[in-house]
C-alpha cells in the first residue's frame, strides 16, 4: 500500500467528523437568558 492510500481513511474521517460539527449549532451571536424564565414557582393550568 502506498502512504496516502493508508492516510487517506483518517483524512476522511477527519473531514467528515469537522463538517459535523460545523453543521451543528446556532447561527449568530449568543443571547443570554431572559429574565422571562427565572419566574419560579410557576402556576400551570388545570385541567
Amino acid at each position: 500500500m502506498t502512504r496516502l492510500s493508508k492516510r487517506l481513511p483518517i483524512i476522511a474521517l477527519a473531514i467528515m467528523l469537522g463538517l459535523g460539527v460545523a453543521a451543528c449549532g446556532k447561527k449568530g451571536p449568543l443571547e443570554p437568558p431572559s429574565e422571562d424564565g427565572k419566574s419560579y414557582p410557576r402556576t400551570y393550568p388545570n385541567k
